[in-house]
């Protein structure tokens, strides 16, 4: 009994999952994310009043709500539209660990560095509109205070990743919302001897 050999060591699995796995999980995330998104400001609601509401049904100034609810679904379904197109340049395995595994910088990510946060607060701010629920509100400002600090610890993360690459992505496309901006000619290395003289 004492001289069992131990089994050889086998080499260990490479980390992640399949890319086919992501692709087939990612309809469960983009289910669930929108179920969350609305479930919980209808839940919220009602721990409070729900200003304009009469007889069970929503104003006319509560129905403007269905503007940034609108513009965050389309964001939304945009940036899912976007991944999928993105599938052939994800790595053979995955990582589950959050990091990042590519760097997306066209289609919804022109206008933003994170279109995602930017959709889901749409919802929230569009879901207290409709509901006329200063607790909605209230969680839409919580919601947008972690989203700020998750922003800002992803884009170290995405900087340490990619280097040069994504400060230059950084220099041109702004956090939240907007049109892309030039780059600073201090933003990229050599770019202002480039120009050559005025």
């Amino acid at each position: 009994m004492g001289n069992a050999e131990s089994p050889e060591p086998r080499p260990p699995r490479p980390a992640g999952i399949p890319r086919w796995l992501a692709l087939a999980l990612s309809p469960v995330v983009w289910v669930a994310l929108p179920a969350v998104h609305a479930g919980i400001p209808w839940a919220l609601s009602h721990l409070g009043p729900r200003y304009g509401w009469a007889d069970g049904g929503p104003s006319g100034w509560n129905l403007l709500g269905y503007v940034p609810l609108a513009v965050g679904a389309v964001l939304l379904l945009w940036i899912m539209v976007f991944g999928f197109t993105q599938y052939r340049n994800l790595p053979e395995r995955v990582p589950i660990d959050w990091s990042p595994a590519l760097l997306m910088a066209s289609g919804p990510y022109t206008i933003s560095r994170n279109p995602m946060y930017v959709g889901e607060l749409a919802l929230w701010l569009g879901l207290a509109v409709l509901y006329g629920s200063p607790a909605v509100l209230a969680g839409f400002a919580v919601m947008f205070a972690v989203m700020r600090r998750l922003a800002v610890r992803e884009e170290a993360g995405l900087e340490a990743v990619f280097g040069q690459l994504y400060r230059r992505y950084k220099a041109r496309v702004p956090r939240w919302i907007g049109l892309p901006r030039r780059a600073r000619a201090e933003a990229e290395p050599g770019a202002a001897a480039d120009r050559g003289p005025m």
